[in-house]
């Protein structure tokens, strides 16, 4: 066994008083909480517009890992990337009235630029709808042009009044899917499709056990005929929007006259075309989906350092830094995106706090007694006892260890989500539920009483699942009858 060493909760201060690297508790102030694990674990930084966000190397490589995996599953799928411009000119926005209604408060616009008024303003993309719109008019001509199945990876302009880090800032950064088809059946496939393969990624590499299902006509997208999204209950018991896609019907195809002409007939049919996207929103789901009073947990298959390396003991002796690094080399070559901290200056119980705050799964720890012994000692950052591990096929034993915290983070999410979400049959239990997490129960579909329990209680129907059982009864506030044929989900939201 090495040289003793502090833990994690033997470096915080005293009784009474609060250790400065330590974080808000979840239960005393959730949104503190998460404002400060974003800046203390080196995720963003606060850009110098309002609203905005840098984001630093250890964030930008979460994204990078989440949107390598995405984009990877958007090309499986038969899809393409593209790219177009981030200036529309006002008037595409303004032939499609329900799509600008709905982004008009967001809108950030264009007037002057050098050094003159503009003949039109321009918007700065908040979606790209209508460029990509326009574009496909001028591609699409015949059926032979059609599934035409196009991505793009960006940034998007939304002008938010109450920022927060990843989930809702000016500027953000995403993918957005857009497709055109033939008929309504093989768009409404494309849908379904892709809010599938936002959910895979969720559960898959992110450990979220995303519900599936698809928003009532209040929520919708502004301009789609059907919405489908996957979200995620947060350990507050809110749900988080994840990703969506969107049936466009020929709302877009009419406005910017996306015709393709038609194999029996010969004649001009409009186009049914689907939008979809995830953004770095994601990011702040994983945080808050996994992270705890000492911060981030990362789930494996995403997190920038998947094991950190720690050399224990003043001077770190020749041989440690030797066997550390035999080690590193070991790691990746098996695979495993290691880092060692070998900063000279921060104690070793200092860097065991850092790295539990920043969210490594595993944290590997070798000190002189340990080389000796030809051991090391290695902590989960899902919790358990330390491990004393052979240094001889420690490496081998990695990916192992690293695939039962993905499960295991994924279990513990699911049994969080199960146990804070309920199927109320009256108001009582419902405000009850949605108080502290989530409730499925019958509603009637229509927007003012969707309107009505928003305003008592703060939630508002995230979905209708895709999964839920065929039940009826009547709506939990209005005593109408149901109008989905099964439950909905209620919570509340970020």
């Amino acid at each position: 066994m090495g040289a003793q060493r502090p833990t994690s909760t033997e470096t915080q201060a005293g009784k009474g008083t609060r250790d400065e690297r330590a974080v808000i508790a979840q239960s005393e102030d959730f949104s503190g909480w998460y404002n400060e694990v974003v800046l203390r674990a080196q995720l963003v930084d606060r850009g110098p517009a309002k609203g905005t966000m840098v984001i630093r190397p250890y964030g930008y490589r979460l994204w990078e890992l989440l949107q390598a995996d995405l984009d990877a599953r958007i090309k499986a799928t038969g899809h393409e990337n593209a790219y177009f411009p981030l200036f529309i000119p006002e008037s595409y926005l303004r032939r499609e009235a329900e799509h600008v209604e709905g982004f008009a408060p967001e809108l950030a616009v264009v007037t002057h630029a050098g050094g003159k008024e503009l003949e039109e303003p321009l918007v700065v993309r908040p979606t790209s709808e209508t460029i990509i719109g326009e574009m496909m008019a001028k591609w699409i001509s015949s059926h032979r042009d059609l599934p035409l199945l196009l991505n793009q990876w960006a940034n998007v302009v939304r002008w938010e009044l109450r920022p927060r880090m990843f989930l809702r800032t000016t500027e953000f950064l995403w993918q957005e899917g857009h497709t055109a088809h033939v008929d309504e059946a093989d768009a409404m496939r494309e849908t379904l499709q892709m809010v599938e393969v936002y959910a895979q990624l969720a559960r898959e590499r992110a450990a979220i056990p995303v519900v599936v299902g698809e928003k009532t006509p209040g929520e919708r997208f502004a301009g789609a005929l059907r919405t489908f999204t996957i979200e995620g209950m947060m350990r507050d018991g809110k749900a988080l929007q994840s990703g969506t896609s969107h049936y466009m019907g020929t709302n877009f195809a009419k406005a910017f006259d996306i015709k393709y002409a038609d194999a029996s007939s010969g004649g001009q049919q409009y186009c049914h075309t689907t939008s979809w996207g995830m953004s770095t929103r994601m990011i702040g789901a994983i945080i808050m989906a996994h992270g705890d009073d000492q911060g981030l947990m990362l789930p494996p298959r995403l997190a920038p350092y998947q094991a950190v390396i720690v050399p224990v003991g003043r001077g770190e002796a020749t041989e440690v830094l030797g066997a550390v690094q035999a080690l590193a080399a070991q790691c990746i070559a098996v695979g495993i995106r290691v880092h060692v901290d070998d900063r000279p200056q921060l104690s070793p119980g200092f860097k065991f706090n850092d790295w539990e705050m920043r969210g490594v799964p595993l944290r590997i720890e070798v000190g002189p007694r340990d080389v000796a012994a030809g051991t090391a000692v290695v902590a989960r950052r899902l919790g358990g006892p330390k491990e004393t591990v052979q240094l001889d096929g420690l490496a081998a034993a990695l990916p192992g260890m690293l695939e039962e915290i993905q499960a295991a983070m994924l279990a513990r999410a699911t049994e969080f989500r199960d146990a804070n979400t309920a199927a109320p049959n009256d108001w009582d239990a419902f405000a009850s539920a949605v108080s502290v997490g989530w409730a499925m129960a019958f509603h009637c579909g229509v927007p003012d009483c969707e309107d009505e329990i928003k305003a008592i209680t703060a939630a508002t129907p995230r979905c209708i699942p895709n999964d839920a059982v065929a039940e009826t009864g009547t709506c939990i506030r209005c005593d109408n009858p149901s109008a989905y044929g099964r439950r909905v989900l209620f919570g509340r939201s970020y």
